[in-house]
């Protein structure tokens, strides 16, 4: 009597299909949880939990430097930058971009407390 060889095989494939079928759904529930948490992140992001500079360093820091002073070579210096414009021309700035800063690099939500935190840089309210 001789055992077939391919009879592993089989089996090894249906345990896999069984394992990737069990797994997909799984993770169809998961999925319903993870965008509840996505929404829930949105709000937060628009309340006062918004951190300006924690914002600049993640996002902005590569264009502008990290000392706010165009160390990256592609943006301005954002140093006095507040004298020259009002929190107004910074917000419609961060909001819909002007040369070569893209539109949409903060959200409209945080776009008021990003504004006034730059338009503080570089002035005797940045260094108290």
């Amino acid at each position: 009597m001789t055992k077939n060889p391919i009879i592993p095989f089989v089996l090894i494939m249906v345990l896999g299909f069984g394992v990737v079928f069990f797994m997909s759904i799984k993770g169809l529930g998961d999925n319903e949880d993870i965008a509840g948490e996505e929404d829930g992140a949105g709000e937060e992001a628009g309340g006062t939990d918004f951190d300006p500079e924690g914002y600049y360093e993640q996002t902005c820091i590569a264009c502008h430097g990290d000392a706010y002073d165009e160390a990256g070579g592609a943006g301005p210096s954002l140093l006095g930058v507040g004298e020259e414009l009002s929190v107004e021309e910074i917000r419609d700035i961060l909001v819909n971009g002007i040369g070569a800063m893209p539109a949409g690099q903060v959200d409209e939500a945080n776009a008021d407390a990003m504004a006034e935190w730059v338009a503080a840089i570089g002035t005797e309210e940045d260094t108290e």
